[in-house]
């Protein structure tokens, strides 16, 4: 999981991806964009693009807002149960989210995200970006 309000929090996901792997090989694994709900992201959609490298998972959420909170579970319960239609039966008893998410503003995101998805990935080996 990275904060898509600090670019540092991204750039150390290849270094943290590769510790992980080392340790446990062939998990599933999810990367996490988390705090989308916050106004002064640093981390731009476009700019999110270890996860198609690797060929993972990823979701935008926000912990204190509990946007897309489940989805990352979801996945991983599916892929180790090795069946695509388990699903939750309950939803979880939340604390009511302490902020909410500019919805049109998320789906702008999605939408760059998945245009993104068709765009040539970065040829740097580290996923890196330029700081500003």
């Amino acid at each position: 999981m990275f904060d898509v309000t600090a670019r540092l929090t991204y750039k150390n996901v290849p270094t943290w991806h590769r510790d992980l792997c080392r340790v446990c090989e062939n998990i599933p694994v999810v990367l996490c964009g988390n705090k989308v709900d916050v106004k002064n992201r640093q981390v731009k959609a476009k700019q999110v693009t270890f996860h198609r490298k690797k060929n993972t998972q990823y979701y935008e959420i926000s912990a204190k807002s509990n946007y897309n909170f489940e989805n990352p579970f979801l996945y991983l319960a599916r892929k180790l149960a090795g069946d695509a239609t388990i699903h939750f039966v309950e939803s979880s008893a939340l604390a009511p989210p302490e902020v909410h998410i500019d919805l049109e503003q998320q789906c702008q995101i999605e939408r760059d995200l998945e245009d993104a998805k068709s765009k040539p990935l970065p040829d740097d080996d580290d996923d890196a970006f330029e700081m500003d």
